[in-house]
């Protein structure tokens, strides 16, 4: 075997090899993997290595993965709503508003690194600060299992407008207007229908996930040679997909690859300047500004009718600085409008932003149930009809996650038990295809402590079975359990024999091994079907 690739490719070998070092002592210490990935390229960048070709192309790669997964499960009719892109729009005019007139008080004192800033620069950074994180959300939602849930769907809505808003920004800052056959675009509507054709007939496979990187690519090309972002492509493509039955299937083959592919981003952040003492204080600087952006943007929701934990959960998603920022900044430094320098201090921003985020993103519940009261003292009287709390009516048997496991074991009580079952989901495209099929299935949040409390109200509940396809989840919803006092049995599903001790130590009475005991259950009924 040839092994001079290996001299070629060195430094591409040692990012590999520290970002699982880094990846895995991230996860270690309770912290996501991205983490480790950012400290990953701030020690490469201190050690005196570039950012690569590989890298780079990985990087590209894994954004746009990301935006075409994240169109797949995009509703525009969500978007329209006035909590998501009304939301988003003020919020941007105001913190642009509020951080350009804080960034142009320094110019005006002569602050170091500041000074050579005028003020139409200041609103432009205050601009690039006011983004989230479409990585840092989506990767955060998926680890929970709540990106169809609706804290989760709002965040994500405010994402892909703020995205939008990037787009056009820097089709202005650049002067890179559509060019004539960017009108041809609109033709990829009509086509839908055979798109849909292709996603049907190819099977569950390995084509699967080559005809997601196909329409992924192709549509970010397709884009591009238009004059336009070509990442809104992948967006799009993903976009004429969502309401196609597989959609979620694909984007759930297409995980793996999308994640791989995006540590090339994380890498390239730390990698992206000369880190110095000066740039390392002003970003630093800057990360306790994100509480200002969530402030924001838990008023702005609550005051659009949602509820205060919904309002919280949606915030802390939302509570960081985003990639799209430093795409702002890098093409003010190409324009000649700002230093260099400051692509490394949106760099530090953004990597700390993220540091903060993870611990806050993984305590949401517990901030919200511990400090319910003040939470809740900014919740107003009226609710919107998807964010309304439940009646389980009665029901002795609860079944959380109405997927597939969770559909088979609703019928299967439902055969035993009748009318006294109840299933409860959050997703309401699920619910309403459930409620078509004749289930009775309600809206709810297992890790709500304000749907706890009103089960703990007027509930008749003996059985709690939790199907929820993350262990999160289901080690979120047996802490509310023990919150409430509950006396009754919780069962839950689990992948790997790690997760049921984790669920039994949490309270579960009864963990089902959806692999192992598949088996017994394909037995038990070739033997029942043999008797008759």
């Amino acid at each position: 075997m040839d092994f001079e690739w290996v001299a070629i490719a060195f430094g591409d070998v040692l990012w590999i090899c520290l970002a699982f070092v880094f990846g895995y002592s991230a996860k270690w210490v309770n912290l996501p993997p991205l983490v480790g990935f950012l400290v990953t390229g701030f020690v490469l960048n201190y050690l005196g290595f570039a950012s690569g070709d590989t890298l780079q192309k990985l990087a590209d790669l894994g954004i746009t993965l990301l935006l075409f997964t994240v169109g797949l499960k995009l509703n525009v009719r969500f978007l329209i709503r006035p909590q998501v892109w009304t939301v988003t729009a003020i919020h941007i005019s105001i913190t642009i508003a509020l951080f350009g007139a804080g960034i142009y008080g320094l110019v005006l004192i002569g602050t170091p690194v500041f000074a050579e800033l005028n003020f139409t620069m200041s609103l432009m950074l205050g601009f690039a600060l006011s983004f989230s994180s479409t990585v840092f959300v989506v990767k955060f939602l998926e680890e929970k299992g709540e990106m169809n849930s609706l804290h989760g769907r709002i965040a994500i809505g405010i994402l892909v407008i703020q995205d939008l808003a990037a787009v056009v920004f820097l089709a202005v800052s650049t002067g890179k207007m559509p060019s004539e056959w960017a009108l041809l675009l609109v033709l990829l509507v009509p086509l839908r229908p055979v798109l849909f054709y292709f996603l049907y007939r190819i099977g569950h496979g390995e084509l699967l996930i080559l005809y997601g990187l196909v329409l992924a690519l192709g549509g970010a090309e397709l884009f591009e040679f238009g004059g336009v972002k070509d990442d809104l492509g992948a967006l799009v493509m993903g976009g004429l997909l969502a309401s196609h039955p597989k959609a979620t299937e694909m984007a759930k083959s297409m995980l793996g690859f999308k994640d791989l592919f995006l540590v090339g981003l994380f890498l390239s952040i730390g990698l992206s300047g000369v880190l110095t003492v000066e740039a390392l204080m002003i970003g630093l600087l800057l990360v306790p500004f994100i509480f200002i952006k969530s402030a924001l943007f838990f008023a702005l929701m609550t005051g659009f009718k949602l509820r205060a934990r919904t309002s919280l959960l949606a915030t802390l998603n939302l509570t960081n600085y985003s990639e799209f920022g430093l795409i702002v900044i890098a093409i003010s430094v190409q324009a000649g409008w700002v230093d260099a320098q400051w692509l490394v201090v949106m760099a530090i921003a953004l990597s700390f932003s993220f540091i903060v985020a993870a611990p806050l993103n993984k305590m949401g519940d517990w901030l919200y149930s511990k400090n319910r009261r003040f939470w809740m003292t900014f919740q107003g009287n009226e609710r919107l009809p998807d964010d309304v709390l439940i009646d389980t009516l009665g029901a002795t048997i609860a079944i959380f996650g109405m997927g597939r496991v969770g559909s088979g074991a609703y019928d299967r009580m439902y055969e035993l038990y009748g009318d006294t079952v109840v299933g409860i989901d959050f997703d309401p495209e699920r619910i309403k295809q459930q409620q078509i099929v004749g289930r009775n299935v309600l809206y709810g949040d297992p890790s709500d402590a304000d749907f706890w409390d009103k089960i703990e109200e007027d509930h008749n509940i003996e059985l709690v079975m939790l199907a929820l396809p993350k262990v999160a989840a289901n080690l979120n919803a047996l802490e509310q359990l023990k919150t409430i006092s509950y006396t009754g049995r919780a069962a839950a599903i689990a992948k790997f024999p790690d997760e049921g001790d984790r669920l039994r130590q949490a309270g579960a009475t009864a963990v089902f091994n959806i692999y192992t005991e598949a088996g017994a259950g394909f037995a038990n009924h070739v033997e029942t079907q043999k008797l008759k």
